[in-house]
Parts: C-alpha cells; sequence; structure tokens
C-alpha cells in the first residue's frame, strides 16, 4: 500500500535532513506519497502565520507527518509544536537513545527511551512578564493567599500539571515498554519539592503502575538524582517517564551519553496521529551547507516505517545506519574523532551511504527500538 505523509522541512538545516531521510525512505521500495507542507519561523516571516491551515489540513488527512526543526526565537513567537500537540491530541513524545558502534561516547551501554509528556508543564505558555499589570495582579493574589512576597521585578510561568495527561502518558510509557521488550520503567519527578504539581504526576503515575501493571518493574527517582545516576550507571536505567520539562533536558542527556544529537530521532504521539522529528534544533550555522548529520531524521523514518507496520523496512534503515556508522568512512563531522576531520562526508553524502549499505543489508533488527 500507499503511504501518505506530510513533509515538514523546517528552518536552518532542516530542508537538508529532512530531504536526506526523504530519500532513504524512498530507497526502501515501500511506497510513499509525500505531501511537502512549509511552516516554521521563515514561513512566519512571510506569511505573518507559522502553522498555516492548510498544513494542519495535510496532518488531519495523511495522520502522519516527518517534521523537520523548526526555529523557537526569543519573545514573543509561539514554537510551532505546542499548537501541533495541542491540535491533534499528541500527548506523549518518545525519544530513544541508543549508542552505536563507532560513535565516539564514554558510555557504549547507552539503551534508553525517555518518555515524556507533550503537552501542559512549563512550556504551555502561561506566563506573565514583568512588570505587566495583569502579573502585579498575580502577585498580589500570591500573597494574599500564600504569604509570598515576589520582587515588582518577577516574571512568572505558570506549571500545571493534571492527573489525567500524566495518566495517559504513563500509560503509554508502559505500553512502549512491554511492547518493545523493555525491563523497567521510571517515574521522574521533584516530588520533594515541588508538591502540588510533581507530587500529582508521581501518585497518578504510581496508581497506574500499581492497579494496572502490577508485575512489571516499576520504580521512581528525583530528576537531579536520575541525572547523577545517568552519567555514572546509565545501564542501570531503561525507560524514563517524566512531564515535559524535565524530558527536554534529560533526552538531550541521554542523547550526549550514547555520541550526540545526530543520532537522537523522536515522535510526538496521539492516539490517532504521529509526528516524526528528531531532537536536535535549526543549527543555523551550518543551515545550507551539507554539513549537517542527518541520521537522526533518518532514523525516525525508521520509527515511522515501524508506526506504519513496514517491519522489514525499518530494520533495513536500522541496520544500514549501524553499518554505516561503525564503518566510519561516510559520516559527518560530529561523528569523527575530530570535529575538524577533512574526511567528514556531507548531508547528502551519508544518506547515499546509507542507501548503498541498505542494498546489501540482511534483515536484521540493528536493535533501535521506535
Amino acid at each position: 500500500m500507499t503511504h501518505r505523509v506530510t513533509l515538514i522541512p523546517g528552518d536552518g538545516i532542516g530542508p537538508e535532513v529532512v530531504e536526506a531521510a526523504r530519500r532513504v525512505l524512498d530507497a526502501t521500495g515501500v511506497s510513499f506519497d509525500w505531501d511537502r507542507q512549509d511552516a516554521g519561523y521563515e514561513v512566519w516571516e512571510r506569511e505573518g502565520d507559522p502553522l498555516p491551515e492548510r498544513v494542519l489540513e495535510s496532518i488531519r488527512q495523511t495522520r502522519l507527518a516527518l517534521k523537520g526543526p523548526t526555529k523557537t526565537p526569543l519573545g514573543g513567537f509561539r514554537p510551532v509544536n505546542m499548537p501541533l500537540r495541542e491540535e491533534f491530541d499528541l500527548y506523549a513524545n518518545i525519544r530513544p537513545t541508543k549508542a552505536y558502534e563507532g560513535v565516539p561516547t564514554r558510555f557504549p551501554e547507552t539503551d534508553l527511551v525517555v518518555v515524556r509528556m507533550a503537552r501542559e508543564d512549563m512550556y504551555a505558555g502561561i506566563e506573565y512578564p514583568a512588570g505587566d499589570e495583569s502579573t502585579a495582579r498575580l502577585r498580589e493574589l500570591i500573597r494574599a493567599t500564600r504569604g509570598a512576597e515576589l520582587p515588582e521585578d518577577s516574571g512568572i510561568t505558570i506549571k500545571a500539571l493534571s492527573a489525567s495527561e500524566s495518566k495517559r502518558v504513563v500509560r503509554k510509557a508502559f505500553e512502549y515498554a512491554k511492547e518493545h521488550g523493555r525491563r523497567k520503567v521510571t517515574i521522574v519527578h521533584k516530588a520533594n519539592v515541588i508538591k502540588h504539581s510533581d507530587g500529582l504526576f508521581l501518585e497518578a503515575a504510581r496508581e497506574v503502575a500499581e492497579r494496572e501493571h502490577p508485575d512489571f518493574e516499576c520504580d521512581d527517582r528525583r530528576v537531579d538524582s536520575l541525572c547523577a545516576e545517568l552519567v555514572t550507571r546509565p545501564s542501570e536505567h531503561d525507560v524514563l517517564v517524566m512531564p515535559l520539562a524535565y524530558g527536554d533536558i534529560v533526552s538531550d542527556l541521554t542523547a550526549g551519553l550514547s555520541g550526540g544529537l545526530g543520532m537522537a530521532p523522536g515522535v510526538n504521539l496521539g492516539d490517532e496521529h504521529a509526528i516524526f522529528e528528531a531532537v536536535h534544533g535549526t543549527a543555523p550555522k551550518h543551515a545550507g551547507k551539507n554539513r549537517a548529520n542527518p541520521l537522526a531524521l533518518v532514523l525516525c523514518g525508521a520509527m515511522l516505517l515501524r508506526h506504519v507496520d513496514e517491519e522489514q523496512a525499518a530494520e533495513r534503515v536500522e541496520r544500514a545506519v549501524a553499518d554505516v556508522v561503525r564503518e566510519g568512512r561516510h559520516v559527518t563531522y560530529d561523528l569523527k574523532g575530530s570535529r575538524d576531520d577533512p574526511t567528514a562526508a556531507g548531508t547528502s553524502e551519508v544518506a547515499d551511504a546509507v542507501i548503498e549499505a541498505m542494498s546489501r543489508a540482511p534483515i536484521i533488527n540493528a536493535g533501535l527500538r521506535p
């Protein structure tokens, strides 16, 4: 069958890595009908809207998207990802990270999955700027009800977590763990200090674990303790589930353990729609230079293939990526021993190498689970 997918190039290096991933997916022999739709900061500059209705309509029709990174500048510009998550009820963000042979890392045993909330938390955009009249009223309310005096030059961001959203993402973490042969789920929080939001998240997560998955190993960690453990003994952890802001930080940390963001795929997932996007950003200084590592988005493509039940094609992509990285001849600068290595390959050359490796790759699971 032909799979219809919305293709969003994004900003910065996005168009280059998206094109590389598209070429690899087309080379699998799976039939795709790509609907290219532009979104992001550059679209906002041209049209005044970073996420035009035509993009949303395309995703409503396809229910799948492969998306490049989009720019999130400081100031009054709302990131594209949050309205996408709200529009399509994408409540879970799954970010697997695995150390590949050939990628320089001090932690070759790394094989972790971060499952984070994709909505709520401090990224929901409920903010009050310093000096604003509404901020002054909120400061007065806080003083009257909590007895806390905030300085007049305070900016305020609201952190809100609901039991219902917390339970949904924790259920998705357990579902993922069981479907992909993982051994443990760890609930990540700061409930010892942030009692009424993180405390609620921990309570909701424990309820799901105890009532719905009593026979599956589950524990919890404070986010600061977790970070210390990850950089000393990452093999003790497996699937990590947490609120959005912690997940943003921890997933970058786990990517660093495995060798960098250039190998870190991800998906924003709901019950009806899925948008696949790498963990890395737009890297504007490398844009248009055929220098960016496309493998994170290529691995997003493998996750997409598994999502649509194209298992053998996904295995071919994963195996080919593993082969290319292990050989180390056709990889970008960030996967070389020195970032100034003159033999570093360009974005398009890496895609060529993966496509060539696919043509000779046996159907063997390379170990990266979507």
